[in-house]
């Protein structure tokens, strides 16, 4: 489990801090996603959640370990793939994987078939021998990925990892995470592909100006401001718009009835209007997306 308590850092050349109180956790067998615009503070605050930068204020415990106070505790159960990742680029990929696995008191056979089932299990095998020097950018983040893997991690901290990524490669990592959720692991996940996030993330964090500004779970985005209500009768008529004003804001658009009502029970609405005679020849929830959400969120913290 990841805990983010109360964390704040201000850069010496900045007259803004980057992060402001911000406070979150991630639970074993959840991704949270985190999003934000450019400079919003996401990167930063996973830096510091990895150890590698200090907090001005604030702590980041995984487990129960504090980051700072105790480190080699909390660093044992963490795997962190940063935006851009940097590598040896004359190294080969088994090769540096290996040499890395010896940070974890890993070594001999036992640690180079562990580094061959993690290569093949981020979508590299057939690359083992290739100098990662030569990859891609999504192969480095695949690379990058298998890295943070080594130590059988509990909680991983994942900054833009599907960027760079083709379809292909966007898609067996949303597998992959998946599984590791599965497996209990707690994922904090950043990424500007919402459509990702929003299929992945069973809670998304909002950050602006390094504070978080809204925490949602993916059931109560279907439900927020925006989602709407879509009807279609076979035999409509004024009294049927009176009863959906009666609930919220309606209005007829072309062959549809559209309720503006987030929270309203579809099933109810249905019954209601089978109750009053009308035939009901579709009826469904049009969900504002998260893109959508988002840029609204921003706007209401300006």
């Amino acid at each position: 489990m990841l805990e983010i308590s109360g964390l704040s850092k201000q850069y010496p050349t900045q007259r803004e801090p980057a992060l402001r109180d911000l406070s979150l956790s991630v639970h074993d067998g959840e991704i949270v996603g985190f999003v934000g615009l450019n400079g919003a503070g996401k990167t930063t605050a996973i830096r510091v959640a990895a150890g590698v930068a200090l907090p001005s204020s604030g702590a980041v415990r995984l487990d129960g370990f504090d980051i700072v106070a105790e480190k080699i505790r909390a660093a044992s159960t963490l795997g962190w793939v940063p935006e851009f990742p940097n590598f040896e680029p004359q190294g080969r990929a088994l090769q540096l994987l290996e040499y890395f696995s010896g940070y974890h008191r890993m070594e001999g056979p036992q640690a180079r078939d562990w580094c061959r089932f993690l290569l093949a299990r981020v979508g590299l095998e057939g690359h083992e021998r290739e100098r990662v020097g030569t990859f891609s950018q999504g192969m480095k983040k695949r690379f990058a990925l298998a890295a943070a893997l080594l130590s059988k991690p509990k909680n991983l901290l994942l900054d833009e990892l599907l960027n760079g990524l083709d379809p292909q490669g966007i898609r067996f990592s949303r597998n992959l995470l998946l599984s590791l959720r599965h497996q209990g692991c707690a994922i904090l996940l950043s990424s500007h592909i919402l459509t990702e996030i929003e299929q992945l993330a069973d809670r998304i964090a909002f950050v602006h100006q390094g504070r978080l500004i809204r925490l949602i779970s993916r059931g109560e985005l279907e439900k927020a401001p925006g989602s709407r209500l879509r009807v279609k009768l076979s035999n409509p008529d004024s009294g049927a718009l009176d009863y959906l004003s009666s609930l919220g804001k309606a209005v007829s658009e072309g062959s549809s009835l559209v309720l503006d009502a987030p929270g309203v029970d579809p099933a109810e609405v249905n019954q209601a209007l089978v109750q009053r005679g009308y035939r009901v020849a579709d009826l469904h929830t049009e969900r504002e997306d998260l893109e959508a959400y988002f840029f609204r969120l921003i706007e209401e913290a300006r």
